[in-house]
């Protein structure tokens, strides 16, 4: 079952994640303490045989040996590896959710469109929710673990109600090498369009908004089939679970202590003047534990949703969602069928403005002032002339004399700002209209005119270059 503490974590209050620290069902504790005490006894193996078992020579060595693995180890770029790899994970784990069919739009729109208060009508709406349902359940028999074990045959799923005995024949008679979850989908489509011939469903836009939306669930189970066929590549699964194996390889030893090299001071000794000073022998490599709590951590969280199907904690409830999709979609489509309630007179109708009550514990919230837009209390300049309305009249491209409070206060009224001047100083070219006009003119216009024109912007473009 999924763990849920959303209510937990509904308030920000000091130490309000420390709780759930406490937690043993779903927790990293659970997915990693096997292999987190696997870590811990490899270590104090070594660190037993460097510290008793070894000569002194054998200690040198190792001691080289140490040092290059701790070297080693850091040029593994894992931090980015693992952190890529489970970003990705994590995406497609929402996806994947977001990717089970849900009867909820279908079912209301079949209770809208499929008529018939009588044995026929009902027969004909319990049908069709039925056929999706049992879609649903096919491509989860396909893709959960859980499922699977619940109707581990199809005489199963026929117990269960979603599929009737005859159906179950038509269903084996099709021969496919393929999954064929959408055969009950087919089953709706010529269903739909039976309802249709005999009236049940009034014109062919009802029907074809039923379609739409069968559609859109089909094409959920079919999301949720390539999903499951359709893995993240086997290579970078493998190199995220290298890159985390090999870096606790050479901590191992790497991370051990070691005598330190000569000229060093040993722990607990004096120091001499310009000596250096020596590793402290930790017996117990607290750093180093905690680095391979939060990486190996790590990995497991993408180990565990990578595939949401399964039979983990935080696993999708599948066989749950079946049996809601099935209860409220039977409800919707023959118990609540013309089943309204009368319709009546609201609470605020004689009123104005609606405005329902507080309880004591929220009237605080009904104090604070309604939010109108970012803009709305930003003050304008008190300068008039900064609001008046000019008319944007089109002409030819003139140079931008923009004028910037700020330094007109000190430049005078009319100060361009520097920067636009300083963009267009010595860029002011002729308009570009009079060559407009010289094409006009050659359609059919007078060219004469046009020579004209062109003549007078040249020679005013050059007068205007000059310094």
């Amino acid at each position: 079952m999924t763990v849920s503490y959303t209510l937990k974590v509904a308030e920000a209050r000091f130490g309000g994640f420390s709780g759930l620290l406490l937690r043993w069902r779903g927790s990293i504790y659970k997915l990693l303490y096997k292999e987190f005490l696997l870590f811990i006894a490899l270590y104090a193996l070594l660190s037993v045989t460097y510290r008793l078992l070894l000569t002194q020579e054998q200690k040198h060595v190792y001691a080289q040996v140490a040092r290059y693995c701790n070297r080693s180890a850091d040029l593994i770029p894992l931090s980015f590896v693992l952190g890529f790899y489970v970003t990705m994970v994590v995406n497609r784990w929402w996806a994947q959710y977001t990717s089970i069919p849900l009867p909820d739009q279908l079912m209301c729109v079949i209770s809208a469109t499929v008529h018939g208060v009588d044995q026929r009508g009902r027969l004909l709406r319990r049908t069709l929710i039925r056929y999706a349902n049992l879609a649903s359940v096919l491509v989860l028999r396909s893709v959960s673990t859980r499922v699977l074990k619940r109707f581990p045959t199809m005489e199963h799923v026929v117990d269960a109600g979603f599929m009737s005995q005859e159906e179950r024949k038509k269903f084996e008679s099709l021969k496919s090498d393929f999954n064929k979850y959408w055969i009950p989908c087919v089953w709706f489509t010529n269903l739909a369009a039976q309802a249709r011939r005999d009236g049940r469903i009034r014109d062919d836009i009802a029907l074809c908004l039923l379609l739409e939306e069968l559609n859109k669930y089909r094409a959920k189970c079919s999301m949720l089939f390539h999903y499951d066929w359709i893995s993240i590549p086997l290579v970078y699964t493998q190199v995220v679970t290298i890159a985390v194996y090999s870096f606790f390889a050479l901590s191992l030893v790497g991370r051990q202590f070691v005598e330190p090299v000569a000229g060093a001071a040993k722990p607990r000794e004096p120091l001499e003047p310009g000596q250096a000073v020596g590793d402290l022998d930790m017996y117990v490599p607290l750093t180093t534990l905690l680095q391979f709590f939060f990486y190996a951590g790590w990995l497991k969280v993408a180990e565990q949703i990578i595939n949401p199907f399964g039979e983990d904690d935080d696993d999708f409830e599948t066989n749950q969602l079946i049996d809601r999709n099935l209860q409220v979609s039977l409800l919707s489509v023959d118990d609540m069928y013309q089943n309204l309630p009368p319709a009546e007179k609201d609470a605020y109708w004689d009123e104005d403005s609606a405005q329902p009550p507080y309880t004591v514990a929220t009237v605080a919230e009904s104090l604070r002032p309604s939010f109108l837009g970012s803009t709305f209390n930003l003050r304008m300049s008190d300068d008039p002339e900064q609001s008046l309305q000019v008319e944007a009249s089109p002409g030819p491209a003139r140079p931008v004399t923009a004028q910037t409070p700020l330094l007109g206060r000190f430049l005078g009224v009319g100060a361009p700002s520097p920067a636009i001047s300083l963009r267009n100083f010595g860029r002011i070219r002729a308009p570009r209209t009079p060559h407009l006009l010289r094409f006009r003119a050659e359609e059919g216009g007078d060219v004469e005119a046009a020579d004209r024109i062109e003549e007078e912007a040249s020679g005013s473009g050059d007068e205007t270059q000059e310094p």
